[in-house]
């Protein structure tokens, strides 16, 4: 009989109850507990999810012996302080995105899931989303051919209530380590790291990026070229450029619900790729993949790596270094 997963979600926020909603979709897991900051959150979470463990604080959730696994939803700004205290009371970890503020922090975390012999892994669920799956097998069967260029935007303008984290240093608010990242990930997926980053940006008043560009350099003469901005809802799209050809993830092209269209020549010859994706958000991928590695009783995920995630990191470490942001948890 296979093992049933008991799944506790530490945050009870947006992205935490799309998570919890998709538990549904993958077997062999069960959404167990909940733990928010106060009793009133973690209430209106369990009443939304039922039978579901109500914990008005991150502690009681992590003491919880039923819980085998945790799902780490809250700002990136307090990824470190959770994570951590997931690991020293033993419970596997799947961490938001981005992973933590600075790469000090993701090898600290990462440090004491060596030690403790406990699974984390970063929440990139990308990854494992099944258009992600179809681009690069696109890309690797040599459909566009050798790839030269990448671009991709993400930017939307916030709208009332705005989240705190996006605007406050303490938090790691700005563009790059929000949705910045998605753009980070797809050129570090394609074309792997660049030799020379170069970047620019619009800091606000608090000293955290507005609207950031970024430009990889590879020594074959491949480049990336990358923005993310606060001010406009942009289109939010990837092209993935070859000498034989182009692809298109559209809208959202980090979330399953996108599109991908491959160009042989010019815009005319556009053809939809189909691609089949399940119910849901799409965070059942990335969970399941969690509980197989549980299962073979790993610590760390063969498919986004703890390196994957050291030097994406130290890529954006060396971005905000370029641009001058600086957080007080880089002191």
């Amino acid at each position: 009989m296979s093992k049933t997963y008991k799944w506790g979600i530490l945050g009870a926020g947006r992205i935490a109850r799309k998570f919890a909603n998709d538990l549904k979709y993958v077997e062999g897991a069960r959404l167990y507990a909940v733990g928010a900051r106060t009793a009133d959150s973690a209430h209106e979470f369990a009443i939304e999810f039922a039978d579901v463990k109500e914990y008005d604080s991150y502690k009681k959730l992590v003491s919880d012996p039923e819980v085998d696994a945790i799902y780490v939803a809250t700002p990136h700004g307090f990824h470190h302080e959770h994570v951590m205290l997931c690991l020293e009371h033993g419970k596997a970890v799947l961490c938001e995105k981005a992973f933590a503020i600075n790469t000090r922090e993701a090898k600290e975390m990462i440090a004491l899931a060596q030690s403790k012999k406990v699974f984390l892994m970063e929440a990139l669920w990308t990854k494992f989303n099944p258009h992600y799956l179809k681009t690069m097998a696109l890309i690797r069967s040599g459909k566009i051919g050798k790839v030269k260029s990448l671009h991709a935007n993400f930017g939307f303008k916030p709208f009332e209530p705005v989240p705190q984290r996006l605007f406050d240093p303490l938090l790691g608010g700005g563009t790059l380590l929000d949705i910045g990242i998605y753009n980070v990930f797809i050129a570090l997926s394609v074309l792997g790291r660049p030799d020379v980053i170069e970047a620019t940006a619009e800091l606000s008043d608090k000293g955290i990026d507005m609207q950031l560009s970024v430009l990889f350099k590879y020594k074959g003469g491949e480049q990336a070229q990358l923005f993310s901005s606060f001010y406009t809802d942009l289109s939010n799209e990837c092209d993935i450029c070859g000498e034989e050809g182009r692809i298109r993830m559209g809208t959202r092209f980090f979330a399953p619900d996108t599109s991908i269209t491959y160009y042989e020549g010019k815009p005319d010859t556009a053809e939809v790729i189909p691609y089949h994706r399940e119910q849901g958000f799409g965070y059942q991928y990335e969970a399941r993949h969690v509980q197989e590695c549980l299962t073979g009783g790993l610590i760390e995920s063969p498919v986004v790596t703890w390196n994957d995630t050291i030097v994406q990191m130290e890529v954006m470490d060396e971005i905000r270094k370029l641009i001058g942001v600086s957080y007080p948890k880089d002191k």
